[in-house]
Formats: structure tokens, sequence, C-alpha cells
């Protein structure tokens, strides 16, 4: 039976570049069902406490929250908004951490970023690392992929061959998990 991967770009750009890195990530995993998302398909208000009070919990989140149920494994590549998740993404979290404790269903997860500079995300993806990692006990591998215009092809993926090296080793790990 084909594992179910759940992928997403962490940024609602139409654009995306970390979407673009998510869906080659997953699609690496062999013979998996990738469900690639948009995040634009998930925007709900502004969480506040106030508002989920007066209105409830948005059916968007609830459905957000039963893909992440349905996958065996789940790949997210974040996209640095001044240092931090876009808010776009954070919305979303913010919404699914009120549907239970383990807003990740204790999968594994291989969280990416990338940017076109030469940090890649990093300090976005530490930030996710850190904080995913506090409630998820299942395997959380990570990557960064600096200079992704330089570092990445649509036709060829990953084209730094040290790059790809280490990529290939996070697979692997996140892949024995699922």
């Amino acid at each position: 039976m084909s594992k179910k991967i759940l992928a997403f770009g962490a940024s609602n750009s139409k654009e995306s570049i970390n979407k673009q890195l998510a869906a080659y990530a997953a699609n690496q995993v062999e013979g998996a069902e990738v469900m690639l998302l948009d995040l634009n398909d998930f925007e709900m208000p502004i969480y506040g406490i106030d508002k989920e009070k007066a209105l409830g919990i948005p059916e968007l989140a609830q459905e957000f929250k039963e893909l992440v149920k349905g996958a065996d494994g789940i790949v997210i590549s974040f996209a640095e908004h001044n240092g931090a998740y876009t808010t776009a993404f954070k919305n979303i979290f913010d919404w699914i951490s009120r549907l239970g404790k383990d807003v990740w269903e204790g999968k594994p997860m291989f969280l990416l970023a990338t940017s076109p500079g030469a940090r890649g995300g990093k300090t976005v993806l530490d930030i996710a690392y850190n904080r995913f990692s506090f409630a998820n006990k299942n395997v959380i591998e990570t990557f960064s992929l600096p200079s992704f215009n330089e570092s990445f092809s649509e036709e060829e993926g990953i084209i730094n061959k040290d790059l790809s090296d280490q990529f290939e080793q996070h697979l692997k790990r996140f892949v024995s998990a699922l």
C-alpha cells in the first residue's frame, strides 16, 4: 500500500519557491501518493480567542486537520518573512492547534526551507523544528536549500551535488519513519 504524503509550501505566494521545493521533496518518496496543498485554499479569519468564541473553529481548519490525520507523513517547506513563519501559515497553525494538543498527529515530518539568499530560510526552519519537536516525538528531518535560483532546477531538482547528497540523507531518514 502506498504511503500518503501531505506536502505544502508554508507561503501564500502563487509562485512560491517553497511550494516547488515541498512538491519536489514529496515526489522523491518512491511510490507515494502526494497531496500538494495550496495555503490560499485555507484562508481563514485571523485567529483570536474572541473570534473562536463567537464563530467557532472554521470548517477550513477542520478540513486541514483531517488532511493531516489522513497522511502518513508531512512535508512542509517554509518561506521566511522577517525571520519567522509567514502569516498565512501561522494563522492555519493557530486554528488547527485548537483541534487537539498534537497538531501534527505524531506524523513523521520533513521540514524544509529555501530562499533566494545564502541562508536558505535557516532561521524559520530552526523555529519550526524547535516548536514542532516539542510536541511531536516522531522523526522530524530538516533541510535548508540556500540560493534557490542557483541550486534548484524544475527539471533536475537540486543541482548542487553536496546539497543533493545532504537532502538525500535527510529524505532517507524521513522515508524510513513512514
